[in-house]
């Protein structure tokens, strides 16, 4: 595993892991609060190194932009799908025996938040980390961060909150969703990322 590769690897580890922490049996309201200030940190610490994208979808969007390599896309998806995997089996320990409360939300409605928001994820990366007007600025991890978590406050009781396809999966293994949810949140998802790659090469063609 290359230095990239091990970065977004750390990065949704943690992401994940206090997904997971704070949601089952744990910080209630708070819960998104801490998820975005967690992602705003790593995407602060890694960023130099990765990118820090910790989010499959914002990887197809970064690549689909022309900022990462073709090369990096399936290594960033292994590493974050099995740091994913890590954490939803360490919280599973840690907090076993804890009431998981499993969600079953409308699919509909589930479906149309997951690629909204995911799509507010995705072009707030590539406008705040990836492009040569916003270049060198000290927001980005904040901007990051804070769409998150405001994305997690409006849409957690819709869908469960995912905006990721990597915290989809983390959160299914932890029994917070159900298994046939994996696919409304794959496809919301990376088309929310596909998207906005498309809308950011529209608006910024000096940028491509």
């Amino acid at each position: 595993m290359n230095n990239k590769c091990l970065m977004e690897f750390i990065g949704t580890f943690f992401l994940v892991f206090v997904v997971g922490l704070t949601v089952i049996g744990g910080a209630g309201a708070m819960a998104p609060l801490a998820i975005g200030t967690i992602l705003m940190v790593m995407v602060y610490a890694g960023g130099h190194i990765s990118g820090g994208h910790y989010n499959p979808a914002v990887t197809l969007a970064v690549w689909m932009r022309g900022k990462c390599d073709s090369k990096d896309v399936g290594g960033y998806w292994s590493a974050q799908f099995s740091a994913a995997i890590v954490a939803a089996l360490l919280v599973g320990y840690l907090k076993h025996g804890s009431m998981v409360v499993t969600m079953e939300p409308n699919l509909i409605h589930a479906f149309i938040v997951e690629f909204i928001f995911t799509f507010a994820l995705a072009f707030v990366v590539l406008n705040a980390a990836t492009s040569k007007d916003t270049a060198g600025n000290s927001f980005y991890g904040l901007a990051i961060g804070f769409t998150v978590m405001a994305s997690a406050y409006a849409a957690g009781q819709i869908s469960g909150g995912a905006f990721n396809p990597a915290v989809a999966l983390g959160i299914t293994l932890m029994g917070l969703t159900k298994l046939p949810m994996l696919f409304i949140f794959f496809l919301g998802n990376f088309a929310g990322g596909a998207l906005a790659a498309k809308v950011f090469v529209l608006l910024n063609p000096h940028d491509v």
